[in-house]
């Protein structure tokens, strides 16, 4: 199966809110529209002046979530989707810290708490189908396919129509996304995080904790020979101390054999 994707074309959308209203059908959440992403809204539309914005998990190629959870619980697959395993999930919430989209979402109304997240609807897809919001859209401001398809209907959107700022987001962002937004207003105007770097998140953990092995291994080694350092002071200090007594002892029995 070739990279899924799907684009959203913000100058189509109408805030109809049929993605919304799918999409909690699907997984049984209540009805009513939700401002922003929680446990039982994995894909929200906010109004931004005029203009209608779809919020939902990015898709991330090299998703931080997936490289900070210490379980495996979140993994990218090879459709698409960043996938989550409830039954692997301890619970540690490392994923909602280490994603730069603030996506994940925890049940914490919940005796037994997942975390939340869209899926890109990933039982559908391998079953062929798109996904549920691309599939119920009725002006087709989101449309579901191939990644590299979709990324150069994008690049001809843009290249025909003047109005589109010059920029698909998702395209760069921390590596590249499989959710990818176009639109005539600038991205950072519509709440979009405009900060993510192109690279990848996960090479830069990578970094930092390749150089663990050197830091445990000076540090440790200087907390040893200050272990060393202040031990052998100890010892010297008791011998020191020990050696006195000894004298004071020979001294008084001195004077008393006197």
């Amino acid at each position: 199966m070739k990279t899924k994707a799907m684009l959203i074309d913000i100058t189509k959308c109408i805030g109809c809110r049929a993605c919304e209203q799918i999409c909690k059908e699907i997984h049984g959440f209540p009805q009513e529209h939700e401002p922003t992403l929680s446990a039982t809204a994995l894909t929200v539309v906010q109004e931004r002046g005029d203009k209608f914005v779809r919020r939902m998990c990015m898709q991330c190629q090299d998703p931080a979530c997936a490289s900070a959870c210490p379980v495996g619980a979140l993994t990218k697959t090879a459709q698409g989707a960043v996938r989550y395993a409830g039954g692997k999930c301890i619970g540690c919430r490392y994923c909602m810290i280490a994603c730069p989209f603030d996506v994940p979402k925890y049940e914490w109304s919940k005796l037994a708490p997942y975390v939340t997240k869209c899926d890109m609807c990933a039982e559908r897809v391998l079953a062929g189908k798109p996904t549920a919001c691309a599939e119920v859209c009725p002006v087709g401001a989101t449309i579901f396919g191939d990644r590299d398809d979709l990324l150069a209907e994008a690049h001809k959107r843009i290249a025909e129509n003047p109005a589109y700022v010059r920029k698909i987001y998702g395209e760069m962002e921390v590596g590249g996304t499989s959710v990818f937004f176009l639109s005539d207003v600038p991205f950072e105007e519509l709440g979009f995080v405009t900060a993510p770097m192109t690279q990848p998140l996960p090479t830069l953990s990578a970094a930092a904790l390749g150089e663990v092995p050197t830091v445990v291994l000076v540090g440790g080694s200087l907390l040893a020979g200050l272990y060393w350092f202040t031990q052998r002071r100890q010892q010297v200090a008791a011998a020191e101390a020990a050696e006195k007594e000894d004298k004071n002892v020979l001294r008084f029995r001195d004077k008393e054999r006197s």
